[in-house]
């Protein structure tokens, strides 16, 4: 995996989401509501494997100070992910 240089994409924050840019396209985003359930999760596929699906999770996390609760996976990337990240939701 890739390290994660925050030099070479913006952070953007609206409503229960973040989204993460480069000057090109979207990276990736997380949509999520105030109780910590997050609704949706979505990375590039080209920037999947690099870190950014965790970086996503842990800005809604660190943003609403509790737990966070994600809805089932529906596609199997989703549930991969969801078993990589059991240590720390």
């Amino acid at each position: 995996m890739e390290k994660i240089d925050s030099k070479n994409f913006e952070l953007i924050e609206t409503d229960g989401v973040f989204t993460l840019k480069n000057k090109n396209t979207t990276i990736g985003f997380v949509r999520f509501d105030i109780s910590g359930e997050v609704e949706y999760i979505f990375v590039n596929p080209l920037f999947r494997k690099k870190g950014f699906a965790t970086k996503l999770l842990k800005l809604v996390k660190n943003k609403i100070g509790k737990k966070i609760i994600l809805q089932k996976p529906i596609s199997p990337l989703g549930m991969k992910l969801l078993k990589s990240l059991e240590k720390w939701l």
